[in-house]
């Protein structure tokens, strides 16, 4: 049989086959994962060759599985209880329809019932996950449950990202080898070196070429990525929770369900797998219908709060065509730098005598929402709260964790401490008209003991009672919009991400670094979500000096903002980035919509990227030059996705100022114009010519239907 039988919405649907005749002692085996077209498939409906082994839903040591086991776990107090250690499901009912397919089994010797479910999504994905309930006496002590499934021979390399604190998402590569290769997150939260995705591929896959299978977990805490080659069963992809000793035991009665594993696969490389993700994420409830361009004040005015020299660059920021402004760290007791104050959610009225209806109320005047910064997970010692209760901590034991950021996580598990913060959080935001938050979390979960569990782990339970707060509040308060923030991009994954509006991608502003980041964290994240701030001509991390042109047109393709201090800009300055800002919303309804294409470039200097929009209508495409090229020969650039026999206009479009390069746009060296005029099919296959460019310098074409 195959599943899911339809695509959702005519996407190239990831399909698995799986074994019809597996019942009784054996749990469906899938036999292959890919898509599959109708140039494959037999009249019957199934594949016209065998597949492979296959792997079946959940690997056992019992059916002469020698790779490791996809459950992991012991039954302790309790007659017979070493046989649960290894288990062998049998298989009581299997439902199917068109979007989802539910398989659930017992183990009565293990003491355990197992469901596994797997949905259709929009955009061609697929998402699993299991639930094992623990029917036997005793306590059941789960150590790892993976969701896995079966890779085509021919994917033989491995990508995935690694990275650090403003340098996040960093792809690496490398060849399949047999054995076993794990990417454990232990942060409590994805991290800023997270792994993000696990994509396997054909032998020099790219952004457009080549077969590829991804998985992502989609969860805000610990997570394990696994990829397994046996010499017998061929390679695995899949992945799940990472679990601490002792984080999950059953006692009769009790379930346990693994987060939901999500699963791509896409003939056009990482293009294809990146779009499927991206439809999937616009069908969400919570998805942006707007993404208003936004000013951060943070790298303005750090912690000095004055509401004088606010409301000079609220000014600045509405006369630029800025729609929501936005109040960072630094507004609540006792905050006058980063070692003080966390925990203590109320507006400081030494700073702010009248609260903050004044500067709310200013930037609304303005046409503008008002946004403000929370970091409701943390407590600084040096706080009211914590010096009323040092036992609302995270810890293991007595001892108290390694301070971060001179700060400590509250434990969110416990009853009392999730309602203090949560209420603390919705007075403030009952108190002044606020329309956006920025949800900050700056630091990793260390010792994250809780004790109400007797020290045991709690990076599970915290990640929920996280969950449990958000949902919450945007019920509390529906008109806000939610961004993740974790140090910049430490908290950007599936779970958080449809809870919310934006993320942070990164806290690394410097335009030339940004180019990457967000590049590959659009991998898994659709561009309307990816916050990209124009920064202050002298970048804060690096000491970089960029102009202008270069650094509105990084942030031109996400969650378009700014994180300058206006009042520092020359008048020029002000009206060129007015002019960008113009152009962001000319473009935002395609940027926000249309596909991702990361064409290929000949050149290592230089980045190509843009959207298409989904019925090839029109695209906007960017020429990067991020360094100086070794050659002369200028850069082709291709662009998918367009009607083949349909004519095309392409018209220069950036940089906005005209004196920053040559206006010019060449097909096939045929003469440089500011026009040119074209067939889809010849874009896609010959594409137009940039030529070289002096260094840090972006080239914004559209390409637009005639007739």
């Amino acid at each position: 049989m195959l599943f899911p039988s339809r695509s959702l919405d005519g996407s190239p649907q990831l399909t698995l086959e799986l074994d019809p005749r597996a019942s009784g002692d054996l749990l469906p085996r899938i036999l292959w994962a890919g898509v599959t077209t109708s140039a494959t498939a037999a009249p019957g409906g199934y594949p016209s060759t065998f597949r492979g082994p296959g792997v079946p839903l959940l690997g056992e040591h019992a059916h002469e599985l020698f790779t490791r086991p996809h459950l992991i776990g012991h039954r302790v107090d309790a007659p017979g209880s070493d046989a649960a250690w290894s288990t062998r499901f049998t298989v009581d009912e299997v439902s199917e329809s068109d979007e989802r397919l539910v398989v659930r089994a017992t183990d009565a010797a293990a003491g355990l019932e197992l469901t596994a479910e797997l949905e259709a999504l929009p955009g061609g994905l697929l998402r699993a996950r299991h639930t094992l309930t623990s029917t036997g006496t005793g306590s059941y002590h789960l150590a790892a449950l993976d969701v896995v499934l079966p890779a085509a021979d021919d994917l033989v390399e491995l990508l995935d990202f690694t990275g650090r604190h403003e340098g996040e998402r960093t792809p690496q590569r490398h060849a399949i080898t047999d054995g076993l290769w794990v990417r454990e997150g232990r942060e409590g939260r994805p991290g800023l070196g997270g792994a993000t995705l696990a994509v396997l591929g054909t032998a020099g896959f790219g952004t457009r070429t080549g077969t590829v299978l991804g998985a992502h977990v989609a969860w805000s805490g610990n997570s394990s990525f696994r990829v397994e080659r046996s010499p017998d069963l061929g390679t695995t992809l899949g992945g799940g929770e990472l679990l601490q000793p002792g984080e999950v035991v059953l006692e009769q009665g009790d379930d346990y369900a693994t987060p939901w594993v999500v699963f791509g696969a896409s003939e056009e490389g990482l293009d294809g797998l990146a779009s499927a993700f991206h439809t999937y994420e616009r069908s969400w409830p919570a998805h942006p219908q707007h993404q208003p361009v936004v000013l951060n004040v943070w790298e303005a005015v750090w912690f000095d709060h004055d509401l004088p020299r606010l409301r000079e660059i609220a000014d600045r920021a509405a006369r630029v065509g800025i729609e929501r402004f936005v109040l960072d760290d630094g507004w609540f007791h006792g905050r006058r730098d980063d070692t003080a104050g966390l925990g203590d959610w109320w507006v400081d009225h030494e700073v702010w005598p009248e609260g903050l209806t004044p500067i709310a109320e200013h930037v609304r005047s303005l046409g503008m929402q008002f946004g403000l910064w929370f970091e409701p997970e943390m407590v600084n010692p040096d706080s009211e709260l914590y010096r009323a209760h040092p036992d609302w901590i995270l810890a293991t034991g007595a001892r108290v964790p390694q301070l971060h950021r001179s700060q400590l996580v509250l434990d969110l598990s416990r009853p009392e401490v999730w309602q203090h913060v949560h209420d603390h959080v919705h007075q403030v935001l009952e108190s002044a008209p606020v329309d956006y938050v920025k949800w900050d979390h700056n630091r990793e979960l260390l010792d994250a003991g809780s004790a109400v569990r007797g020290g045991a782990s709690a990076a599970r339970d915290q990640t929920h009672a996280f969950y449990r707060m958000l949902d919450s509040l945007r019920e509390l308060h529906p008109d806000i919009d939610w961004e993740s923030c974790a140090s910049g991009g430490g908290r950007i994954d599936l779970g958080v991400l449809e809870r919310t509006q934006r993320v942070w991608t990164s806290d690394m502003t410097d335009a030339l670094a940004r180019q990457h980041i967000q590049r590959w964290t659009a991998q898994l994240v659709a561009p309307e979500y990816l916050g990209a701030h124009v920064s202050s001509p002298v970048a804060h991390q690096t000491g970089r000096t960029l102009p202008l042109d270069f650094r509105a047109a990084t942030a031109m393709f996400g969650a378009f903002g700014v994180e300058w201090d206006l009042s520092t800009a020359s008048e020029d300055e002000l009206s060129a980035l007015a002019a960008w800002v113009e152009l962001h919303k000319q473009f935002r309804p395609l940027l926000h919509s249309g596909r991702l294409v990361r064409p290929e470039s000949s050149d290592p200097a230089v980045l190509l990227h843009g959207v298409v929009s989904a019925d090839g209508d029109q695209a906007l495409l960017a020429h990067v030059q991020m360094d100086e090229s070794a050659s002369n020969r200028g850069t082709t650039v291709r662009v998918p996705g367009l009607v083949p026999d349909a004519s095309y206009a392409l018209r220069w479009v950036g940089p906005v100022d005209r004196r920053a390069t040559s206006r010019s746009v060449e097909l096939s060296r045929g003469g440089p114009t500011e026009e040119v005029e074209v067939l889809g099919a010849v874009l896609g296959t010959r594409g137009y010519w940039i030529p070289r460019r002096r260094p840090e310098t972006v080239t914004l074409v559209h390409v637009e239907q005639l007739g």
